[in-house]
C-alpha cells in the first residue's frame, strides 16, 4: 500500500495521502519527538515503512513490514533520503486519511469511522499533517482506543 507506517508505543498507524500530502513530514516529526506525557514512559515512536508499506492479516490483525529495500529508509524532503532506525513488524491499530483542515469536522462522529483492508476492521480519523499539535493528536486518538 502506498502509504507510512509509524509504530507509537505498542500499536501501529497507517498515514495514508497523496503524493506530497505530509506522510513521510509527519513520520519524521513523530519519530523525532518524545512521546507525550500521558504515553507509557518507555513509549516511543519508531518508523514501520515509508511510502510503501507491506501488509498482511494474521489473526485478524493488520501487520505492517517494509519492503526489504526501502527498510530503514525515509525521504525527507528538501534532505533526501535518510537512514533512520525501523521496527521490521508492528500491528496498525488505526488508520490515518491526510486530509486539509477545511475537510475535517471539529467533533467527529464517535466512535470512529471503521474501514476494512484484508479483512481487518480497523478505525480511521482525518488529520491535517503540518499542525504543530499533528503528532501529539495522533498518540492522543491512537490512546482513546485502548
Amino acid at each position: 500500500m502506498h502509504a507510512t507506517c509509524v509504530l507509537l508505543g505498542q500499536r501501529a498507524v497507517l498515514i495514508r495521502g497523496s503524493v506530497g500530502a505530509g506522510k513521510s513530514d509527519l513520520a519524521l516529526r513523530l519519530i523525532s519527538s518524545p512521546a507525550p506525557a500521558f504515553a507509557h514512559p518507555a513509549a516511543h515512536a519508531i518508523l514501520v515503512a515509508d511510502d510503501i508499506v507491506r501488509l498482511h492479516v494474521a489473526n485478524a490483525r493488520l501487520i505492517a513490514s517494509p519492503p526489504p529495500e526501502i527498510a530503514g529508509k525515509l525521504e525527507v524532503r528538501g534532505v533526501g533520503i535518510v537512514n533512520v532506525d525501523y521496527c521490521e513488524r508492528a500491528e496498525v491499530c488505526l488508520l490515518v486519511d491526510l486530509a486539509h483542515l477545511d475537510d475535517i469536522p471539529r467533533m467527529p462522529d464517535e466512535p470512529s469511522l471503521l474501514e476494512t483492508i484484508h479483512g481487518a476492521s480497523l478505525p480511521r480519523i482525518s488529520l491535517y499533517p503540518f499542525e504543530p499539535s499533528a503528532p501529539v493528536k495522533l498518540w492522543l486518538a491512537l490512546y482513546r482506543l485502548a
